[in-house]
């Protein structure tokens, strides 16, 4: 089965975040700019707050993801959607696999939910506890399969839909750049949950 991404309060945030199509000036800009702002946000932070329980997982509620799993969960889904993306230029008619297999069967919301928390649950158990040098340099790694993307795609490849892609505006582009979004989304649910409040 395709390796699905989803998070389902993206659908509901596609106006919030996009007012158009991106050009890949605009798309590189906020990848960048994003990304220094997640790395000066992360830098800030004390070893508790980043090492600390901080949200049960929706895979397993016993297990608590810290402010740093949050960070590494980033590198997990842009690599995932580059690989989609990839998939859709290669001319594969289900390149997100998200509502339905390759054969044609569709997921239910619950199939879908189940299976993506189980792959970010894996993802999170393999890198918990590593240092914030080292989840940096794994999300250094994803940006950079995002930045190579990008400098390979034509300006209309930006603009083609990405076929089931429930994120930002549904363009290559669009998905590419949510990637910021992403980081800035993880970050408000870390305050959320209280990481600021933890010395």
């Amino acid at each position: 089965m395709t390796v699905l991404v989803w998070h389902a309060s993206w659908q509901n945030r596609r106006s919030q975040f996009f007012r158009g199509i991106m050009n890949r000036i605009e798309i590189e800009k906020k990848l960048n700019e994003d990304r220094a702002w997640l790395l000066e946000t992360y830098s800030q932070l004390s070893d508790e707050q980043l090492f600390s329980d901080l949200t049960p997982s929706e895979h397993d509620p016993s297990n608590f993801w810290s402010a740093l799993d949050h960070l590494a969960h980033l590198a997990l889904i842009e690599r995932n959607f580059a690989a989609m993306i990839r998939r859709h230029i290669g001319g594969h008619a289900n390149p997100v696999g998200l509502t339905s297999d390759d054969a044609g069967v569709p997921r239910t919301r619950d199939q879908i939910m189940a299976s993506v928390h189980a792959m970010t649950e894996e993802w999170q158990l393999q890198h918990h506890g590593k240092s914030l040098n080292e989840v940096v340099a794994l999300g250094a790694s994803a940006r950079a399969v995002s930045l190579e993307l990008l400098s390979e795609l034509t300006d209309a490849q930006l603009e083609e839909v990405l076929p089931g892609a429930p994120w930002a505006d549904g363009t290559v582009g669009g998905v590419i750049a949510a990637n910021a979004d992403h980081g800035r989304m993880h970050w408000k649910w870390a305050k959320d949950a209280g990481v600021l409040e933890h010395h």
